[in-house]
């Protein structure tokens, strides 16, 4: 109350109204229990590429430099982990050569969410055992493993198969569709890119020319065009005598393929366009998993309260200091 005013100017003085709600903020804090909540939180295995294409530098970085496609990958995986809801478990693996690797089972992103973010950024393509790419059955096998660990599936890939597919053909997929939901997610750019080219003790060399990649697959049978090639010979050189030319010495995100195998599987398909780009795909990819928990409203109240109590002591120097009279002299 303002000492020398009568009550029921007290009561109506804003500064007394003020003080008055900051108390009953300050009572309701001990008063109210925790609201309860519950939020979609998700439960996914996220699968990494991490073969030689994956070191293509055709995105930008933070800094404006050029970037990896794997470490962009890292980048929006790690945004994507510190932006999901407590109670949501991420398991994390890796791809190389035809079969996923499981680092380690799920684990919930709130509590264990250091170790998980340092696994992530520490992923690095010399974790390589093979230097194959068989992305469709590397796809077939982490969706077998996301169902033994009951979870969702988030695969992310170039689509750049290594050696190339034989004719093409797309392998058949002998899952159930659908029985896994989930996301593959393409990463690279739409131009082709060389491919950055390292020697054994892992410093980059250069890129790979055309002879040194495997251009065509030329197990089983020949291709249809087998005949009409230079020096063709069924018994001996079914499929010609010349050696393979192509492009596969230069990568760019397969996603036309891509699309065609998360179709045949029963997975939505996304691009990676950067860093932010994988929590609205995956939201709407992934098994709604109803999170139980609680909102503490005693935080807010206090601040409020606090804020309120800064302003009633606020207003009266700030008052006086309007009302002082103004020092420089007026002008005539």
């Amino acid at each position: 109350m303002i000492p020398g005013l009568p009550l029921g100017r007290n009561l109506r003085s804003r500064r007394f109204q003020a003080s008055a709600l900051a108390l009953v903020l300050v009572l309701a804090t001990f008063a109210l229990p925790r609201l309860p909540l519950t939020r979609d939180g998700v439960a996914v295995l996220a699968v990494v590429d991490i073969t030689g294409s994956m070191n293509v530098r055709d995105y930008t970085g933070p800094d404006g430099r050029p970037e990896s496609r794997l470490e962009t990958a890292k980048a929006a995986l790690r945004s994507l982990v510190a932006g999901l809801p407590c109670g949501s478990r991420v398991a994390l693996g890796l791809f190389t050569e035809r079969r996923p690797f499981l680092l380690f089972a799920p684990i919930e992103v709130c509590a264990d969410f250091a170790p998980l973010d340092g696994a992530i950024a520490a992923l690095d393509w010399r974790m390589a055992w093979e230097a194959d790419s068989r992305v469709s059955a590397g796809l077939y096998r982490a969706i077998d493993l996301a169902a033994e660990i009951d979870t969702d599936l988030l695969f992310i890939t170039d689509g750049q198969e290594a050696p190339p597919l034989p004719r093409g053909e797309i392998p058949a997929f002998e899952g159930r569709l659908g029985a896994v939901r989930g996301l593959v997610v393409g990463t690279g750019g739409y131009a082709l890119a060389p491919i950055p080219r390292f020697n054994d003790r892992g410093r980059e060399t250069g890129f790979y020319a055309e002879s040194d990649v495997q251009q065509e697959n030329r197990f089983g049978a020949p291709p249809a065009d087998a005949e009409s090639r230079e020096g063709y010979n069924p018994r001996n050189a079914p499929f010609g005598a010349a050696a393979a030319r192509g492009s596969e010495h230069l990568s760019s995100v397969r996603e036309t393929y891509l699309k065609a195998l998360a179709e045949r599987t029963g997975l939505a398909y996304a691009h990676l366009d950067g860093p932010g780009s994988l929590a609205a795909p995956l939201r709407a990819a992934a098994t709604p998993r109803p999170l139980p928990g609680s909102l503490d409203p005693r935080p807010i109240l206090g601040g409020a309260a606090l804020l309120l109590v800064l302003v009633v002591y606020a207003a009266g120097p700030l008052g006086a200091l309007r009302a002082r009279p103004s020092l420089t002299p007026r002008k005539a």
